[in-house]
């Protein structure tokens, strides 16, 4: 014989509020960044090894942003390779957030103007 147990009965789970939520994934996206992106493969990506291989890699030229703060993963300036990939991983982390916090914002703010009571 079973039994039913009305969802009054039921213990409560417990919710977790969006700026914890927030909070434990800006942490634990920021360690990544600054801690596994050291060991992120030094081998050529997939264009590169494309070229390698076609024996066309002596074509290429240097882009327009080779001289920029960031080039290469690294932060220019800093001699040691790890902590530079880890502030450049920090520093790309933060852009995109300030960047995704932009556009919600301004999604926010245009679907609030946009209705009519």
């Amino acid at each position: 014989m079973t039994t039913d147990v009305s969802r009054s009965q039921a213990p409560a789970k417990a919710r977790v509020s969006t700026r914890t939520l927030l909070i434990v994934g800006a942490v634990v996206t920021l360690l990544l960044a600054a801690v596994v992106s050291y060991y992120a493969s030094s081998s050529p990506d997939g264009l590169e090894h494309v070229a390698g291989s076609l024996g066309f890699e002596s074509a290429a030229k240097e882009h327009h942003a080779a001289d920029s703060p960031f080039a290469d993963y690294a932060v220019t300036g800093v001699a040691d390779a790890r902590l530079s990939g880890g502030l450049a991983g920090v520093v790309g982390v933060i852009a995109v957030g300030l960047v995704m916090a932009a556009v919600i914002w301004l999604v926010r703010r245009t679907s609030r103007s946009g209705t009519t009571d």
